[in-house]
């Protein structure tokens, strides 16, 4: 195939299993280089990870990152590592190295630029996953992705991918923390990349292994990043809800004013009469605002568009 495959493994605190992880995948792409990066770990994973790699002669380093943050991890990752597919799984022994080469096929056949590890098609995470109001809010995050974007995605939070180098060197990561595979997702389907899913088994942290997650924080960034990717990609659906929301109210509250007009021809109810006046003007700012950056949204799309066809036009072409 003669294609240069990087393995990405974030890191953090995870000595119990980076050395059986890096093996794994040594073992299922013997050809591809590993790369560890230590986000901030306060225990001997940069030490076992390097030992692990020199003493197999496995090609590839380990990546110090100080700043905290999964986000921040990837994005010296992507910015250090050059391959042409890279594979991307989480330190802990929860996603089988064995299924990597099935998730490689599709990106490299030329069929995808992104591939997710599908969890809940391919085995019984529901089972293996303790953490219910954490599914709970996968269910509720995929819901909301696939009713703006049109999409038909089964797992939008899967630590498992696998990527083309078209689409890591023109992802910008802008998140820092666990929320990063949700704006990974959001990210190829408004840059219309084409995204497989494969059914894979995962299987729950082993004992003495510690998940970071915590189920409200994190939960809540990830809303708020889905807010954030909608103002910035839906903005006509962003602000025009905004814009809905403030005219439903700006009615209800106009209620009482219109019935003194109507029974007595005097307003009686004056405040409502400002209020349902003030929330008038909020609906038709908020409506004018999602036009205007729904047209800029629209000329970026198109500026995006242009950029990925000069990277693969074929030098001579016209």
């Amino acid at each position: 195939m003669n294609k240069r495959i990087a393995v990405i493994l974030p890191a953090c605190n995870e000595e119990v299993t980076i050395r059986e992880v890096i093996l794994a995948f040594h073992a299922s792409i013997p050809e591809a280089s590993i790369y560890v990066i230590d986000n901030n770990s306060k225990d001997r994973t940069g030490v076992l990870a390097a030992g692990a790699l020199m003493e197999a002669g496995i090609p590839g380093r380990v990546i110090s990152e100080p700043r905290q943050g999964k986000g921040n991890a990837l994005r010296r990752a992507f910015q250090e590592v050059h391959a042409d597919v890279y594979v991307l799984a989480d330190a802990d022994l929860t996603y089988p190295a064995n299924r990597a080469r099935d998730l490689m096929r599709p990106v490299l056949d030329g069929d995808a630029d992104m591939v997710v590890g599908d969890r809940h098609s391919g085995g019984h995470y529901s089972e293996q996953n303790k953490r219910r109001l954490h599914g709970f809010g996968n269910d509720m995050v995929r819901n909301l992705i696939n009713l703006f974007f049109k999409s038909n995605l089964r797992d939008v939070m899967s630590g498992y991918r696998v990527f083309s180098r078209t689409f890591v060197k023109n992802y910008a990561i802008l998140v820092e923390g666990f929320q990063v595979e949700t704006d990974m997702t959001l990210h190829a389907l408004d840059k219309r990349f084409r995204i497989v899913e494969v059914p894979i088994e995962y299987v729950d942290r082993p004992a003495g292994s510690f998940s970071k997650l915590n189920t409200i924080s994190d939960g809540a960034r990830v809303l708020f990043t889905i807010a954030q990717i909608l103002r910035y990609y839906r903005p006509f659906a962003f602000f025009g809800s905004i814009a809905l929301i403030a005219m439903l109210l700006g009615l209800l509250a106009g209620v009482p004013v219109i019935h003194d007009w109507l029974t007595h021809r005097y307003i009686y109810h004056v405040p409502l009469a400002i209020l349902a006046a003030s929330l008038g003007t909020v609906s038709v700012g908020m409506l004018s605002i999602g036009l205007l950056l729904d047209g800029i949204a629209h000329q970026q799309q198109i500026r995006y568009e242009l950029h990925l066809l000069s990277q693969t036009s074929e030098p001579g072409d016209g």
